[in-house]
């Protein structure tokens, strides 16, 4: 009489092989974790730590900013030029990123090629075309001149530094609006389509639902980026029509007022924390898959 055979069962590993496995990769961490600790976080805990201990403790720089009559007029300059930078640079990147999905593999290439151009040049290089451009007597009042509106010099004021912050932020929308997209399932829009659907109403019902997370998360890059934003403002922008990275750098190299620019950047970096809580919270997939499961 034979006896049956069967190969054995793979054994399960064992635990404490996953738990050396988790220890060295804690271990590979801590460099980064050591190089973000002293460059970035005792830094700001400085900074933050400062804006509420000195001259005195308290919040006395805080008040201050609410009540001096300029840090809030600067600060919402600031917020209403990073909303339009961010809407302008959507309005462009959207259906350029669409395209980007339909096109061929080589055209996708060249496309994307031509969105990380501005990335192969200087920042000081790209500004300064656009100041050459924008300058009394450059290429836009020219071409608008030619049209019959005389007068139009962007240089110096908040529409020179947006339109340049638009030029510079566009990729930043266009890249994660191309990778949401591209994840999207096109048989979603064939299966509106053949339900009765025009196309027009499949795509506003179905593809833009599930293209909002992307939407989102493009919108609130370009925004917090902005915001931020000091080379661009210093050299097309004007005093009067100041930015809050402006503000933060006269409050610290001319006025020597570390603990009030230290304030003023707090507070810039709660209104980031707020739009990521607000974008953690709106930015879902999932939910915007359900939302267009049920328009359609």
């Amino acid at each position: 009489m034979t006896t049956a055979t069967f190969p054995e069962a793979p054994s399960a590993p064992a635990a404490g092989g996953s738990r050396s496995r988790r220890g060295a990769a804690g271990w590979l961490l801590l460099p980064a974790a050591a190089a973000l600790l002293v460059f970035f976080c005792y830094p700001l805990g400085t900074i933050i730590w400062q804006s509420f201990t000195e001259p005195e403790p308290g919040w006395a720089n805080y008040a201050a900013l609410f009540s001096d009559g300029v840090s809030v007029t600067v600060l919402l300059r600031t917020l209403w030029t990073a909303c339009v930078v961010a809407f302008a640079t959507l309005l462009l990147a959207y259906p350029y990123a669409y395209a980007m999905t339909r096109v061929s593999r080589r055209t996708r290439g060249v496309l994307t090629v031509l969105v990380l151009l501005p990335f192969w040049t200087s920042v000081m290089a790209r500004n300064f075309a656009w100041y050459l451009l924008e300058q009394r007597g450059g290429l836009i009042e020219r071409m608008f001149a030619a049209v019959g509106v005389d007068g139009v010099v962007l240089l110096g004021g908040v529409a020179g530094v947006t339109v340049a912050m638009v030029q510079v932020m566009l990729p930043f929308m266009v890249l994660p609006l191309f990778s949401g997209m591209s994840s999207i399932d096109r048989r979603l829009l064939d299966a509106a389509t053949s339900l009765g659907a025009p196309r027009r109403t499949a795509f506003v019902k179905v593809y833009l639902p599930l293209s909002l997370p992307a939407v989102v998360s493009g919108f609130s890059l370009v925004f917090i980026v902005t915001l931020g934003f000091f080379v661009t403002p210093a050299l097309l922008g004007s005093p009067q029509q100041s930015l809050v990275s402006q503000v933060i750098e006269t409050r610290v190299s001319d006025l020597l007022d570390f603990p009030g620019g230290g304030a003023l950047g707090t507070v810039l970096l709660g209104v980031t924390l707020l739009v990521l809580f607000l974008v953690s919270r709106v930015a879902r997939p999932a939910a915007a898959l359900s939302k267009a499961v049920d328009h359609a």
